[in-house]
C-alpha cells in the first residue's frame, strides 16, 4: 500500500459529522508524497443520507477519503487530479470495481467536472447513467421511508401536512406542540369511543 506508517486513522469526534485527524497520514502517488496534517478535519466520505446504506461514510476508503478532503480544500493539485488519485487510492484499497467507479463520478460530479475535457465527460457518462440507473429506486425508497419516519414521528397534538413545492420537494409542516402529549392523545382516543 503507499499509505506510509500506521495502517490505523486515529481521529478525534468533532461533532455529528467532522473529525480531528490525530496522527498524521501519509500517501506516496506515483510522482509525489502527500502528508495530512495533525489536526485536519475531515467527514470521511461525503455520502448523502439516502445513500449510506450502499456506501457508509467510512469503511476500507476512509484513509483515500481523509486525503481527497485534504486535496481538495487544501488544492496542492488540481480538482481532475485529486479525483484521479482518489480513484487510485480506492483501487490500492481493495474497494470493488462498481463502487470504486460510483464513488469516483460522485466526486467529480461534486467538483462540477472542474477540469474535465471531452474524453473525461464521456467516461463519466459511461458511469453516472447505469449508477444512477442502478440507485433511483432505492434512493426514492429511502427517501419516502425517511418522510414516514417523520410523519409518524410527529407529536400527536400537531396536524402534520405535507406541502409540495414547485421545485417537487416535499416538505412537513404543522402547528407547534403545546400542552402535555399524552394527554392530548387520550383525549383523542375518548373523542373516538364517543
Amino acid at each position: 500500500m503507499p499509505f506510509l506508517g500506521e495502517q490505523a486513522v486515529v481521529v478525534e469526534e468533532v461533532d455529528a459529522i467532522r473529525w480531528r485527524l490525530q496522527a498524521p497520514l501519509t500517501y506516496r502517488a506515483a510522482a509525489d508524497t502527500f502528508s495530512v496534517p495533525v489536526g485536519f478535519i475531515t467527514d470521511f466520505a461525503s455520502v448523502p443520507r439516502p445513500l449510506i446504506w450502499l456506501i457508509p461514510r467510512y469503511g476500507a476508503y476512509t484513509r483515500a477519503a481523509i486525503l481527497h478532503d485534504y486535496l481538495c480544500e487544501v488544492a496542492p493539485v488540481g480538482r481532475s487530479d485529486a479525483d484521479g488519485i482518489f480513484r487510485r487510492m480506492l483501487r490500492e484499497c481493495g474497494v470493488s470495481t462498481p463502487q470504486r467507479w460510483m464513488m469516483w463520478a460522485a466526486v467529480r460530479f461534486g467538483g462540477r467536472m472542474a477540469g474535465a475535457g471531452p474524453r473525461e465527460w464521456l467516461r463519466f457518462l459511461l458511469i453516472a447513467a447505469p449508477a444512477v440507473a442502478f440507485l433511483a429506486v432505492p434512493f426514492l425508497i429511502d427517501c419516502l421511508f425517511l418522510l414516514l419516519f417523520r410523519l409518524c414521528t410527529a407529536s400527536a397534538t400537531e396536524t402534520p401536512r405535507i406541502t409540495v413545492a414547485r421545485s417537487g420537494f416535499a416538505t412537513l409542516a404543522g402547528p407547534p406542540a403545546t400542552g402535555d402529549p399524552r394527554r392530548a392523545r387520550t383525549a383523542d382516543t375518548e373523542k373516538l369511543r364517543a
